[in-house]
């Protein structure tokens, strides 16, 4: 975006929380600091009288005495998967998203399935949440060859990819559970990331051919997306499932849940199955562990796909969207 408002002879501003600095030099967004209080009361009370308006919120909320604003509220999880979220999480966030999506001037999201549940819960017809999808062009600044999981991994057999995460909606217990019978057809599973306090608490799951790495970094990720069998994205619910696109643009097969926006971002690039159903989820483990070729049709299908999840397209649109306000 700031690249975009450059070429234009445009600027912005950027309005930053206390204690938190802008990681970048920007050459046409200028952060502006400000002071008090943080998180959600510091976004209700601080934001509104330090912004200009329009105001851009690209992160699920923004304050709600503001009117000339857009919020892009990326998916409906806290009322579709609430168990995922603890109570002061859900309480938060029940009441803002419906007191946003009667005072902003425009509500976005990330994928045509998330716009349809948001209409069902918020009563605003789908059809005027424009969608502007998440990207993918932020994995070319990740380098595989920064990463150590060559040394950390040594000796692992070819192996299955889950991002872990002990929100339920995310299902990964459900691959967990497969860990023996990944272990008789010669799979390990590496599970790869932590989690954040605003889950509730799922079932961990231990066998001999799980690798838990626990925090990855960006180039750890790219070095699993490049060494991995297939990731397995098993989600119950996502409003968007940007990992997806990053295995895309990373050439790395995708075995993917069937519900939510799953089958709208992967199409034909991946092969979906049921959320709950073992035995679709085994035999595609087991076709793309014997199929070199499948595995290399599901790469170039990705990466083909992956062309339509554009990060400064979405920014553009985003712009264009800002000036007629």
């Amino acid at each position: 975006m700031d690249d975009l408002l450059h070429s234009q002879g445009s600027s912005a501003e950027l309005i930053l929380p206390p204690g938190v600095r802008a990681s970048h030099g920007f050459a046409a967004i200028a952060p502006v600091a400000t002071r008090a209080t943080s998180g959600h009361v510091w976004e209700q009370l601080i934001l509104p009288l330090q912004a200009s308006t329009p105001l851009l919120n690209l992160c699920n909320t923004g304050p709600i005495a503001l009117r000339r604003q857009i919020v892009c509220m990326h998916d409906t999880n806290v009322f579709d998967a609430p168990v995922s979220y603890s109570r002061l999480f859900r309480f938060v966030y029940r009441g803002l998203l419906p007191a946003l999506a009667r005072r902003a001037t425009l509500v976005t999201t990330v994928s045509h399935a998330s716009a349809q549940r948001l209409s069902h819960h918020l009563g605003i017809p789908a059809s005027s949440i424009p969608v502007l999808p998440n990207g993918y062009e932020h994995t070319s600044k990740w380098n595989a060859e920064d990463s150590d999981l060559n040394v950390r991994l040594g000796g692992c057999r070819p192996f299955v990819l889950l991002l872990g995460s002990v929100a339920k909606h995310k299902n990964a217990a459900f691959i967990l559970e497969q860990a023996l019978a990944l272990d008789e057809i010669g799979l390990d599973l590496v599970v790869a990331g932590g989690s954040r306090h605003i889950f509730a608490e799922t079932m961990m799951v231990n066998a001999s051919n799980i690798h838990r790495l626990g925090f990855v970094t960006d180039d750890d990720l790219a070095w699993l997306y490049a060494h991995a069998l297939c990731l397995a994205f098993p989600s119950l619910s996502e409003g968007f499932g940007i990992p997806l696109v990053e295995a895309m643009a990373l050439g790395c097969p995708i075995i993917s849940s069937n519900r939510s926006c799953m089958p709208e971002i992967c199409g034909d690039a991946a092969l979906l199955a049921d959320a709950e159903d073992t035995i679709a989820w085994l035999a595609h483990f087991r076709r793309v562990a014997a199929s070199p070729s499948l595995r290399d049709d599901l790469r170039a299908r990705g990466q083909e796909r992956v062309k339509r999840f554009s990060w400064r397209t979405s920014a553009a649109s985003y712009l264009d969207l800002l000036t007629r306000m």
